[in-house]
């Protein structure tokens, strides 16, 4: 059993979820890649006790992480027995279903049966007797937004969850949702949508909807996959997410024109003092509207300088000005 750094409540910041009582770390660590059964387990372990001796508290899972699907949630499991079990109430673990899981008509998107069914499934692989947030993956264009509701209300009153979320939902979606889930007696807590310099969309009404039902945001891809990074600023590494049949980042995504705005950007992190990547989580994070934003790694080093970010200087108004610059150039 592993004994947690005593001072890991330090160095992190926390941030209440929209209008609720739970605290989130403004850095989290996401589990969707490099914790599946074909990366090394050793590496794994290591990470997330890093994470947790950092003050990284928000573990954030889902049914389908791996390669291969709902290996990363096994492995997570094996993590928290052998290492942390004793310190699950200091932890914010979290689920989602919605994306291919199993084979035939019940294995993916978003009724009441996979949903359930899902929730089950992802707290035996992690042996764990609830979640604190189980989230409806994606949205649902064919089953009515009603019943995926109410099977998150079901979750949650049944005690295998303590809050609701909704990820990838638009704005108008997301309000209808919303709605929903207050009449049903179970508010919304959160939504996790991806955000990042190069992927905007949560400015075109979303931050204002979760505004108005104060719903937190947590938010996935803040690096874009690794591209808003040096990593790429002298073409495609060997061992990269780019590199990787299996990654989600495709060698077709890196363009000229994104390379040669992240050396711009590169150029003001430099001059702040911080790495790029640093500097992509600073920008995230300017919004107060943004709780948390989660952060993938493949080695503890990328977790530390994450983690860093909280105490380093917020970005000026002259700074986000000239981001707003490169990034409209």
């Amino acid at each position: 059993m592993n004994t947690p750094d005593k001072n890991r409540y330090e160095n992190m910041k926390y941030a209440r979820c929209g209008n609720s009582g739970l605290m989130l770390p403004k850095i989290s660590l996401g589990l969707w890649h490099n914790f599946g059964g074909v990366d090394v387990y050793e590496n794994a372990k290591e990470m997330v006790l890093q994470a947790f001796d950092l003050g990284i508290t928000h573990f954030d899972l889902a049914n389908n992480y791996g390669p291969p699907p709902g290996s990363a949630e096994e492995n997570f499991g094996r993590i928290l027995k052998s290492e942390l079990a004793a310190y699950r109430d200091e932890m914010v673990l979290t689920s989602k279903a919605g994306y291919l899981m199993w084979p035939g008509p019940y294995g993916e998107w978003g009724s009441r049966k996979y949903l359930i069914a899902s929730c089950d499934q992802s707290l035996k692989r992690m042996g764990v007797e609830y979640v604190d947030v189980f989230y409806s993956h994606r949205p649902d264009p064919d089953t009515p937004l009603e019943e995926t509701m109410m099977a998150l209300d079901q979750i949650v009153r049944s005690g295998k969850a303590l809050y609701a979320g909704i990820s990838s939902y638009s704005p108008e979606q997301s309000e209808a949702a919303f709605k929903i889930l207050q009449e049903l007696g179970t508010p919304c807590l959160v939504h996790q949508p991806s955000y990042s310099m190069f992927d905007r969309w949560v400015e075109d009404g979303l931050l204002d909807v979760l505004e108005k039902y104060g719903v937190g945001s947590v938010v996935f891809s803040p690096l874009f996959q690794g591209l808003l990074t040096d990593k790429y600023l002298k073409g495609i590494p060997e061992g990269s997410r780019a590199s990787k049949e299996h990654g989600f980042l495709q060698a077709s995504q890196i363009t000229e024109d994104k390379i040669e705005k992240v050396r711009a950007l590169n150029e003001i992190a430099s001059a702040r003092g911080q790495k790029m990547a640093q500097m992509a989580l600073s920008w995230v994070l300017r919004d107060e509207r943004v709780t948390s934003v989660i952060i993938g790694a493949s080695k503890v080093s990328q977790i530390e300088d994450a983690v860093a970010v909280v105490n380093q200087p917020a970005l000026t108004s002259e700074e986000i000005d000239k981001i707003e610059e490169i990034l409209l150039g």
